[in-house]
């Protein structure tokens, strides 16, 4: 007679029970770590808007009682967004930052991406020592060139125009040109091979093989250009007339009382109006500025 032996499945030992229960503890505690990070981020960010929000639907009485003040929401003024369109042409400087920053996210991604493309595909003499001096310019602050920059633009007679923005579109950025550099030293080189084999010279391969594998990166460039253009006012406010100025200064400089006092109300209103556009485009793009993000790390 032969006896079949079996093997029975060993129980779980106190230890790995045990092990088991705290690691899943562990977790838990870890999972609610992060989502109180969440909520205290998103306090902290969204505090600042909601209060925007409070002070442009409040009454200049419900301003002055403070923080209870703003926190009734028994006559929230919506008026006051109808005025703060009103009380000035918004439309007209509402075109002007378009054109402008439109026009600065536009030249700025093309020449960042031709530059980010030379510096990461075409092997030539000094290119590295070239590609650390444009990523020195990073540590440059904008205030310390704005003086030197405004002068020389007034010797020139480019003061009160969109040239400087075309100028320094075309110069690039040394942050792009860093992206695009770092997007395109990741593309295998079997494609820049093949392409040369059928023929292509570089240009054509940057725009035929290159530029095509870059969408992410493109629309991230544009992103990120036209809201520096969007929010930027001190630029503006130096180098352009009332006239052709954007909307960032003139929703500073617009309301105000007869004794030149801001209208804190009617500022609040049109901030909100004055962040939209940039705020929309940002939610829209999101996922490709996060997917380039991604992308630019793989190979330096």
């Amino acid at each position: 007679m032969t006896t079949m032996l079996t093997r029975q499945p060993a129980a779980p030992t106190e230890n790995g029970a045990g092990g088991s229960a705290r690691s899943r503890e562990k977790r838990q505690r870890q999972s609610a770590f992060v989502y109180i990070a969440i909520v205290v981020c998103l306090a902290l960010f969204g505090a600042p808007f909601l209060w925007i929000l409070l002070t442009a639907l409040a009454t200049p009485q419900q301003l002055g009682e403070g923080a209870g003040g703003l926190l009734r929401f028994d006559n929230l003024q919506w008026n006051n967004f109808v005025e703060a369109v009103t009380r000035v042409e918004l439309g007209a400087y509402f075109g002007n930052s378009l054109f402008l920053a439109t026009l600065t996210a536009v030249l700025t991604t093309a020449s960042s991406a031709i530059v980010g493309f030379a510096f990461a595909r075409i092997r030539a003499r000094g290119s590295k020592a070239l590609f650390t001096i444009v990523l020195a310019t990073m540590m440059i602050p904008q205030i310390a060139t704005l003086i030197p920059t405004y002068m020389m633009f007034s010797q020139v007679g480019l003061v009160g125009t969109y040239w400087p923005w075309v100028l320094w579109g075309l110069s690039g950025s040394a942050y792009m040109i860093f992206l695009f550099r770092q997007f395109f030293a990741a593309i295998p080189l079997e494609l820049e091979d093949a392409a040369i084999i059928d023929g292509c010279g570089w240009f054509r391969t940057f725009v035929q093989i290159f530029l095509p594998l870059s969408r992410p990166i493109i629309l991230t460039s544009l992103l990120l250009q036209f809201t520096w253009a969007w929010g930027d006012y001190l630029t503006p406010a130096l180098l352009l007339n009332q006239d052709n100025t954007t909307l960032a200064v003139a929703v500073t400089n617009a309301y105000l009382d007869p004794q030149g006092n801001g209208i804190t109300t009617l500022q609040a209103a049109g901030s909100i109006l004055y962040i939209l556009p940039a705020l929309v485009i940002f939610l829209f793009f999101q996922r490709y500025f996060i997917s380039s993000a991604l992308s630019s790390g793989v190979k330096g």
